[in-house]
């Protein structure tokens, strides 16, 4: 039977880790439901979800959770980057950029056609990556529910 293998990449004290059993989802729960802009309310159960079906980025200091992203992708053709944070107590010291360097560089996320995400106040991070604005937004079509975790399922 093939082991999985999951990426890691070390820095200093940090080290980023792609393995599942790293992520403490208590800590990336509370800093959605609690700090973000985009996932206010978040439930617990759709955190454990969206950790199950993606391939996730746990920054961590030794053995701590202080940050993390996620990918959503058939590793294939396309990728959507989500719920990307590091945590204040450890800002301002390039370890959200370095994360991004660990995402992009993953060996499974190679030679994909299409990138996607959604910010709101990180342009200027995602752009040293070649994220640019969308070329053709005529062409692109969502269905947004912004108040789906005020209501629940």
């Amino acid at each position: 039977m093939n082991e999985a293998v999951y990426p890691t990449w070390a820095r200093d004290e940090y080290c980023v880790s792609t393995n599942p059993a790293d992520v403490d989802i208590d800590v990336v729960h509370r800093f959605l439901c609690e700090e973000s802009y985009w996932a206010k309310g978040v439930p617990r159960d759709v955190v454990e979800r969206e950790v199950r079906f993606s391939i996730c980025f746990s920054l961590l200091h030794g053995r701590t959770q202080a940050g993390f992203a996620r990918i959503v992708s058939d590793r294939a053709t396309v990728a959507y980057l989500g719920d990307v944070f590091v945590l204040p107590a450890h800002r301002g010291r390039g370890l959200g950029k370095w994360m991004m360097q660990c995402v992009m560089s993953h060996p499974e996320l190679q030679g994909l056609r299409r990138w996607m995400l959604l910010t709101g106040d990180a342009h200027g991070l995602y752009e040293q990556f070649g994220f640019t604005p969308l070329k053709s937004p005529p062409r692109w079509m969502e269905k947004h529910d912004p108040d789906v975790y005020k209501r629940g399922k």
